[in-house]
C-alpha cells in the first residue's frame, strides 16, 4: 500500500515539477520518500527540484543517493556530478561521470559535462600557470618560468598572455642555456645531446647518446650515468626494447632503491613480457609510499596496473 501513496505524491510532485513549483514538489518528492525509499526516481526528481532552486548541496546528495540504490541508474550519475560541478568539485564530478559512462559509454548529457568539466579545468591550470610563471618572473626565476609557461602552452597554444610571457622569457632562458652548456665538460655535453634528441622524440639517436655518455663514465653509480640510465630506459620502452628497460631500470635500482620512474618503467616492462608477478611487485612497492610521496598520476597509474595485473595473475591460476 504504502508503495502506492509513494507513487501517488511522486504523481503529485510532478505536477508541481512541471508548473515550476519546485518548493512544493521537493514536499511531495519527500513524502513519496518517507513511503519508500527503495525508488530511486523519487531521489532524481527531488535532486532535480533542487537543482532548478540552485541547492547544489542537497541536489548533490540526492545524486548520491541514486547511484547507492540502483548503481545502473545512469541518471543518478549525472544528477550528483551536475550538483558537483556547481559547486566547483571538479575531480569528484568526473569520477561520477566516468562511472556513470562504464555503464552507459553513449550517454550524451555525462558526454557533454565530461567536456565542460574538462575544460574548465584546463582553463584553471592555464591561470594558475600564468600566476606562478609571473611570480617566478618576478623572483627572477627565468628557468622555472620557461618550464611553467612551456607546460602550459600545450594545454593552450594560442593562449595570448601566455605567448607573451613566453616572448619574453625565451631569449633570457635560451642565453642561460648557452651558458650553461658551454659550461659541461664534455661527456656531460654528449648527455645533453640525448636529452635534445629525446625532446625531439627521436628516442633511438638518444639512446645512441645515453650509451656513448655511460661508455665514457667509469662510475656507473655518479648523478650523471643514473641519469642516462633512467633516459635510456625511457628510450627503450618508446621502441620496445624492454629487456634494456628492466636492465637499465634495475641498474638504477640498486642505487636508488626508491626511485618511482624506475620502478613504474619496470613494471611497465616485465607485464609486456608477461613477469606479471614481477610487475606487481614492483607496483606495490610503489603503491606502499602513498600518493602524496610519489603524486597523484604515478599512483593512479600503479594502482591501475595492480588491479589489472591482479586479474591477470587470477586468471592464470584459474586456467592451470
Amino acid at each position: 500500500m504504502s508503495k502506492a501513496q509513494a507513487k501517488q505524491k511522486k504523481d503529485e510532485g510532478n505536477n508541481y515539477f512541471k508548473n515550476k513549483n519546485y518548493p512544493q514538489a521537493i514536499e511531495k518528492y519527500s513524502e513519496a520518500i518517507a513511503l519508500d525509499p527503495s525508488d530511486v526516481t523519487f531521489y532524481s526528481n527531488r535532486s532535480a527540484c533542487y537543482a532548478a532552486l540552485n541547492k547544489w548541496n542537497e541536489a548533490t546528495e540526492d545524486g548520491k543517493q541514486c547511484v547507492v540504490c540502483d548503481k545502473s541508474f545512469v541518471k543518478g550519475y549525472f544528477r550528483a556530478a551536475l550538483g558537483l560541478q556547481n559547486l566547483n568539485n571538479l575531480e569528484a564530478a568526473l569520477d561520477y561521470i566516468k562511472r556513470g559512462l562504464g555503464i552507459d559509454s553513449s550517454n550524451a548529457d555525462l558526454k557533454r559535462m565530461s567536456r565542460e568539466i574538462e575544460e574548465a579545468q584546463r582553463v584553471v591550470r592555464v591561470n594558475a600557470a600564468i600566476e606562478l610563471a609571473e611570480k617566478q618572473m618576478d623572483a627572477k626565476d627565468i628557468d622555472a618560468a620557461y618550464k611553467t609557461i612551456d607546460g602550459a602552452l600545450r594545454l593552450a597554444p594560442t593562449d595570448s598572455k601566455l605567448n607573451k610571457l613566453m616572448d619574453i622569457v625565451r631569449p633570457q632562458y635560451e642565453k642561460k642555456e648557452k651558458q650553461r652548456v658551454s659550461a659541461l665538460d664534455p661527456t656531460e655535453r654528449i648527455k645533453e645531446q640525448g636529452d635534445t634528441c629525446f625532446k625531439a622524440a627521436n628516442f633511438e639517436e638518444a639512446a645512441k647518446h645515453y650509451t656513448k655518455c655511460l661508455d665514457k663514465l667509469s662510475d656507473h653509480s655518479s648523478e650523471l650515468a643514473l641519469k642516462c640510465l633512467g633516459n635510456r630506459a625511457a628510450c627503450y620502452k618508446q621502441f620496445s626494447n624492454f629487456d634494456g628497460v628492466i636492465s637499465d631500470s634495475t641498474a638504477v635500482l640498486e642505487h636508488r632503491p626508491g626511485d618511482v620512474k624506475a620502478l613504474m618503467r619496470r613494471a611497465q616492462a616485465y607485464e609486456a613480457i608477461e613477469r606479471y608477478k614481477s610487475a606487481l611487485q614492483d607496483v606495490r612497492q610503489v603503491l606502499g609510499y602513498g600518493q602524496e610521496t610519489v603524486g597523484k598520476a604515478s599512483f593512479d597509474l600503479a594502482n591501475g596496473m595492480q588491479h589489472r595485473l591482479n586479474r591477470v595473475i587470477a586468471q592464470l591460476k584459474s586456467s592451470n
